[in-house]
């Protein structure tokens, strides 16, 4: 049996994210305004030799000699395409960098929850999404929130804001796009903020290995400068497949599947730290002249890993965030869930330390010891 990598998270450098939250019950000092500037998108040029350094995360032994390559043939597109399309709905929350919930908008939050003295963190989301299912390499989805009501009001339920996003084509809007035929999927998309800064959307998109209908996104915004990554925020989005492609023409009401999740517990962060062994993986890697923004994601060599709690924000749902650095300078974005005792299922990105992307993956983990 060939030997296995082992990756080792190592507390990261200043700056790069913050501290763990265990849990967060607490109202979270930032909160949402309608009229916030949304992030600008920004070109994505080949990364320059000034662009210096990355900052922060990962550790990455995986030997590059005995991986698959990426496939160029792009042979599970179609699959992927019958399974990602359709109408996702379910519920989206924002976290700050330390996993705490933000609260909706006073302005959006209808009078009977303030008279009750409840807060409302989460958003009833929907997310149309559209992959061209004849092998064109095409892909539109739509982030939808829906103003928050009070009871079973499904008819008066109203789009708070739409966001579209679309990779490939002439209105692409992603750097890099990795998929998998189930449906799960990792895109990077460059942005810029209100204040002028580099900002990265990582999203994680991981269909639950024991229910095809269901599925977690997370997007981990991460602000760059000076060569520097800073987790700003996390969101999260839990979703289940609720027919055919519709636009987001119906809207799910009382009849949606998911549940509100912002105060619900955190992952045990003890279920998470310790040693881990990789039981399958597929990945995409990347060479500095690549250009291609569609990777499918191709089995590899399994691996070995040990996280430790510096860098980890425990989130509900099962899941985590987490970024690490390796004495190489690579930084490394993960999501994990948490699928039961033992068992997860873990999205990662990573960079060199000239900021350019080196690999993006998805893998199931086995615990093998909490011993650090």
């Amino acid at each position: 049996m060939a030997s296995l990598a082992a990756h080792v998270f190592t507390p990261p450098k200043a700056p790069i994210t913050s501290p763990a939250a265990v849990s967060s019950s607490k109202t979270p000092r930032l909160r949402y305004h309608r009229n916030y500037p949304p992030h600008r998108l920004l070109s994505f040029p080949s990364p320059s030799a000034s662009d210096s350094a990355a900052g922060p995360i990962v550790t990455d032994s995986h030997p590059l000699g005995t991986a698959a390559a990426t496939s160029t043939a792009l042979s599970n597109w179609v699959e992927f395409a019958r399974r990602v399309s359709g109408e996702w709905d379910g519920f989206g929350v924002e976290f700050t960098s330390e996993g705490a919930p933000v609260e909706l908008p006073e302005n959006v939050v209808p009078g009977a929850f303030r008279e009750w003295g409840v807060q409302v963190f989460d958003w009833q989301t929907q997310c149309p999404t559209l992959a061209d299912e004849h092998g064109g390499l095409l892909l539109t989805y739509k982030m939808i929130k829906l103003l928050p009501t009070v009871g079973c009001e499904a008819d008066a339920a109203t789009r708070y804001s739409v966001e579209e996003r679309v990779v490939g084509g002439e209105d692409n809007q992603v750097s890099a796009f990795a998929y998998d035929s189930s449906g799960s999927f990792i895109a990077v998309c460059p942005m810029e903020s209100p204040g002028g800064q580099k900002v990265l959307e990582l999203e994680h998109c991981l269909v639950d290995p024991r229910d095809k209908e269901a599925r977690i996104r997370v997007i981990q915004v991460v602000l760059v400068e000076e060569g520097a990554m800073w987790l700003e925020k996390i969101r999260v989005f839990s979703e289940h497949w609720d027919g055919p492609f519709r636009n987001g023409e119906l809207l799910g009401g009382c009849a949606i599947r998911d549940s509100a999740f912002a105060t619900t517990a955190v992952v045990d962060v003890s279920e998470v730290v310790g040693v881990w062994q990789g039981t399958s993986l597929a990945i995409a890697r990347f060479q500095s002249e690549h250009k291609d923004i569609f990777h499918e994601l191709v089995v590899d060599l399994p691996f070995k890993t040990i996280r430790e709690v510096h860098g980890l924000v425990a989130l509900p749902k099962q899941l985590w965030s987490l970024s690490g650095e390796n004495k190489d300078g690579e930084t490394r974005w993960e999501v994990g869930w948490l699928l039961d005792h033992g068992n997860a299922i873990t999205s990662r990105c990573v960079f060199l330390n000239n900021g350019m992307l080196k690999e993006i993956a998805i893998g199931r983990e086995a615990a093998v010891s909490k011993e650090i």
